[in-house]
């Protein structure tokens, strides 16, 4: 119970962060997030959308950590997708991507297995 809420906790500190600032100044989301390997678009407040639903669920799982473990599920097969369609292409094509969002999304991704409650997701 208290590694979920460490993790929702991490939720809303970094998801908050990225969704406030992708949302309200793009432009600065883009060279701080995304590090500058996009050009800007306002493409960037649907992704500060989607953190913001994240952060607001988050906010949730401090209360119900076990009920709201499905946005961990989401988020686990979000970032791995992203790792796997987006940042592994940039690495093998030597192209830009930002490199601090990929680490974190590895050690998410590392982490979230063994923190999800699986038995709960699923249990009928």
């Amino acid at each position: 119970m208290i590694a979920l809420k460490l993790v929702y906790t991490a939720n809303v500190l970094v998801a908050g962060w990225i969704s406030i600032t992708s949302l309200f100044s793009p432009k600065t989301a883009q060279m701080t997030v995304f590090e500058g390997a996009f050009d800007f678009s306002e493409a960037i407040r649907l992704v500060g959308a989607l953190w913001w639903a994240i952060f607001l669920l988050s906010i949730l799982g401090l209360f119900f950590p076990r009920q709201m473990s499905l946005v961990l599920f989401f988020q686990l097969i979000y970032k791995s997708s992203w790792l796997l369609f987006a940042a592994l292409p940039a690495v093998l094509n030597k192209h830009p991507y930002p490199k601090g969002m990929a680490l974190f999304f590895v050690i998410w991704i590392a982490v979230l297995p063994f923190i999800i409650p699986w038995k709960d997701l699923f249990d009928a």
